[in-house]
């Protein structure tokens, strides 16, 4: 039995050690924002933060995560996160969606340490969250509005 903190609500969840932290969300506390897509951590649409830093989840086994908070998309909050989903409403940025959950934990994660990144900031932290329909440059756009937003 493992006790997680997941979007500040504390879940107790029977479960393998070894089992993928993404599956525990989505399979068994129905927290489906966080996506399944590669499953080794190479595209990004699993990220969520631990203690606020960006994580894969498809590659988190739930027996490591320890007392760790995890945040999920649907737990976002505070003036990073407002900044960031306001620039991607401004700036069109969807346009499947499915990576974009990914993509804004990892630029929340970044304008969180960074609030002024330059675009060699913006893709190094990007950097591995894939978006198929190759909305990069209105991702970083986003960021760059979102960063004004919160000078």
């Amino acid at each position: 039995m493992f006790k997680l903190t997941v979007n500040g609500a504390t879940h107790e969840v029977e479960a393998d050690p070894d089992m993928p932290l993404l599956w525990v969300l989505r399979d068994r506390l129905d927290k489906t924002g966080t996506k399944y897509g590669c499953g080794i951590a190479q595209c990004g649409a699993c990220t969520i933060h631990l203690d606020g830093q960006p994580a894969r989840a498809c590659q988190t086994r739930i027996g490591d995560v320890g007392e760790a908070q995890i945040t999920t998309i649907e737990g976002v909050s505070g003036r990073v996160a407002e900044a960031v989903q306001g620039a991607w409403r401004k700036l069109d940025v969807v346009q499947c969606g499915y990576c974009q959950s990914g993509q804004i934990m990892s630029a929340i994660g970044l304008l969180t340490g960074n609030s002024k990144p330059s675009d060699a900031d913006i893709d190094g932290a990007m950097d591995g969250n894939i978006c198929r329909c190759g909305t990069y440059q209105r991702i970083r756009a986003a960021i760059h509005e979102a960063a004004r937003t919160l000078a």
